[in-house]
């Protein structure tokens, strides 16, 4: 392992150890995520004059108008997509710099990751690559499309909240699916649990939170 992997300092492991006992403080509780998050040293997902701040629980500019999660949400949208049992196949909504990508990929067996901003998602590739994370399929696309070409999806995680949820989303979800998704206009957006069954979709909502908002086209 690489010494910018390893880290120091306030990038190293103890640093991150830290970050997992406040996370479960604030209520996570799956010890496959805690685990999966302490094996991903979050600070190789920003530039490198915000690494010493990547432990911090707090969202952090990845560039494009776009940020990275903070570590608490990425948890709980995790934990939440995984609470009903095991999945076989995910499909991840905005890429961004592919922390909540690398997250998932130790978590499920097959993941599928869109992202509408191109130099984001060649930057997250590699960075996954670094950490030799590389069953991970990567789609440069409008995330409202889905990837219908693998549907159905066990699970869906989108990191962008729509005002409503994208029809082509909901027609991707297998029977038993979940999906994790913020929803709203900015400053009033809630995340959501929705579980399609035989006769419908059943929606819970989680907490208020606060995301980039879900934008359509794609940007080179």
């Amino acid at each position: 392992m690489s010494r910018r992997i390893q880290g120091i300092g306030m990038t190293s492991r103890r640093t991150r150890e830290r970050m997992i006992s406040r996370l479960r403080e604030q209520g996570i509780y799956n010890s496959k995520v805690l685990a999966a998050m302490a094996d991903t040293p979050r600070h190789i997902f920003v530039d490198e004059a915000l690494e010493s701040r990547a432990y911090e629980d707090t969202a952090l500019p990845i560039g494009h108008n776009q940020t990275i999660s903070q570590p608490y949400i990425v948890a709980k949208m995790t934990e939440l997509l995984l609470e009903k049992g095991p999945l076989h196949k995910v499909l991840e909504i905005g890429t961004g710099c592919g922390y909540q990508t690398a997250i998932l990929a130790k978590l499920v067996d097959q993941l599928y990751s869109v992202e509408r901003i191109a130099p984001l998602m060649k930057k997250a590739r590699d960075t996954l690559w670094e950490l030799n994370i590389k069953t991970v399929g990567f789609k440069h696309s409008d995330g409202g499309w889905g990837w219908p070409e693998h549907a159905p999806y066990d699970g869906i995680l989108a990191a962008a909240a729509p005002a409503e949820i994208p029809e082509a989303l909901l027609e991707q979800m297998a029977i038993g699916g979940v999906m994790v998704i913020p929803v709203g206009l900015e400053g009033m957006q809630e995340l959501h649990r929705i579980t399609r069954t035989e006769h419908g979709f059943e929606d819970e909502v989680i907490e208020r939170v606060s995301f980039v908002p879900f934008l359509s086209g794609v940007s080179q």
